[in-house]
């Protein structure tokens, strides 16, 4: 029986929904299947196929509107004009490595740094947040001379052998390295705590000391503070500071991956760690940093990096290129001329407002919680036992769908819709979401 990934199996295609596809997908997923390998998953048992994007919307093959409620990787909205302008001009100039001078990688790094506390104070880049979170992890190792990494339980932080062995969302299919130790999700709706901060501090010490136990030195604690695939749990602002404080009393780095909850994507503040008032010792970037061109990002402080980079040169080709560093700058700016993190906060308020009356009407309807336009919509048998409920949430997905709606799901239960549309989503899409949701619920819900 093959393996299963919580992350990339939950909501996806396989063979068997082949013939329920008309001819041209048909023919486009079994050629898929012969040229790319088994690796790669395809969403939806009817899967879709997109050939335009604008804003927050995209349209299929034949034409077909989709509402975006997933996308983070063109985070300020697809084929936005000012990344294209900013790309198509550079590419016109030259495009080359970070062995030559240019400007761009200076102006870039000065705007970025001004976004993080001032004791972050180094940059270098990458091509992909896996890079990003692979190189954060030998920083961390090399600073602190120990090797031991910890995650949480439904963690992803990427696909290379490093980061990989740290992400146990990809599933029993991808073994854990000897050296990751793993904590509980700070899951506040199951855990029923009001001191969820106290708690998951001493699941973090747990962890330490069982590391130590093994005679493995902790080197750090690799969060997404939004904990996306462990299925949307923000948390109240602040609770996330308890376990850091442990991580640095035992000698480890702070690495905060903000691939997911960075760039206004929360609202409440510009990075995902600063809704939790800490300051990280490494910060990754990674998807919204380009807005669709592959470009990432490790930010540090420096007498950190300089345990690595004082001993080991870094070279990545692509890594810091003129044509990624004016999209990245462009993203930016776009962020801030149309001030889209306080977008983000109103739109994730009203959104939220609208769907929680979802909670009073269908008692499969767990938990809803978010922040900024990241929320978590929790599917359950019912609302005292609050089993998940993944078949309900992926009959969901596919309705979603007909309703021309597009998103999925997260959490080690895949029961929870993960909404995070681009940050160009707007007051009367919330109506196109919330009703396509009512409307999915009543035709599914017993």
């Amino acid at each position: 029986m093959a393996t299963r990934s919580t992350i990339m199996d939950t909501n996806s295609f396989r063979s068997e929904f082949s013939q329920a596809l008309d001819d041209d997908t048909r023919r486009m997923t079994n050629k898929r299947e012969e040229v790319l390998g088994k690796s790669y998953r395809l969403f939806y048992q009817k899967p879709v196929h997109l050939v335009r994007g604008q804003g927050q919307y995209v349209w299929d093959a034949q034409g077909t509107q989709y509402l975006d409620v997933y996308n983070n990787v063109a985070s300020i909205g697809h084929c936005h004009p000012a990344v294209v302008a900013a790309v198509s001009q550079q590419m016109q100039l030259i495009n080359t490595h970070t062995r030559y001078l240019h400007q761009s990688i200076l102006d870039y790094t000065d705007s970025i740094l001004a976004t993080v506390p001032g004791a972050i104070d180094r940059a270098m880049y990458m091509c992909t947040g896996s890079e990003a979170n692979d190189l954060a992890i030998r920083v961390a190792r090399a600073f602190t001379g120990g090797t031991g990494i910890i995650v949480t339980k439904e963690a992803y932080h990427g696909t290379s052998e490093l980061t990989s062995g740290a992400s146990p969302a990809l599933g029993s299919g991808q073994s854990l390295s000897p050296t990751t130790f793993l904590v509980p999700s700070p899951d506040q709706y199951r855990i029923g705590m009001a001191t969820l901060g106290e708690w998951f501090a001493g699941e973090v010490q747990k962890a330490i000391s069982t590391m130590n136990a093994q005679g493995i030195k902790l080197a750090g604690f690799i969060a997404d503070s939004i904990f996306s695939s462990d299925g949307v749990l923000p948390g109240v602002p602040g609770f996330l500071k308890q376990a850091i404080d442990v991580v640095h009393a035992n000698g480890g780095v702070f690495i905060a991956d903000e691939v997911q909850p960075g760039f206004g994507r929360t609202g409440e503040a510009f990075w995902g760690f600063a809704r939790h008032g800490l300051v990280p010792d490494i910060v990754t970037l990674g998807k919204p940093m380009g807005n669709g061109i592959p470009v990432s990002g490790l930010l540090a402080k420096s007498d950190v990096l300089a345990a690595f980079s004082d001993q080991i040169p870094y070279f990545n080709t692509f890594g810091g290129n003129p044509v990624s560093m004016v999209a990245a700058q462009a993203v930016l700016k776009v962020i801030e001329e149309e001030d889209l993190q306080i977008h983000s906060l109103r739109m994730g308020e009203a959104l939220l407002k609208e769907l929680l009356p979802l909670k009073e009407k269908y008692n499969c309807v767990g938990d809803v919680r978010g922040a900024g336009l990241f929320i978590g919509f929790e599917l359950v048998t019912d609302q005292q036992s609050k089993t998940p409920n993944k078949a309900l949430a992926l009959q969901v997905i596919e309705a979603l769908r007909e309703e021309h709606v597009l998103t999925s799901v997260a959490g080690p239960y895949g029961n929870v819709l993960k909404l995070r549309p681009p940050l160009a989503f707007q007051t009367h899409d919330i109506d196109w979401l919330v009703g396509a949701l009512d409307k999915s619920l009543a035709k599914l819900a017993s």
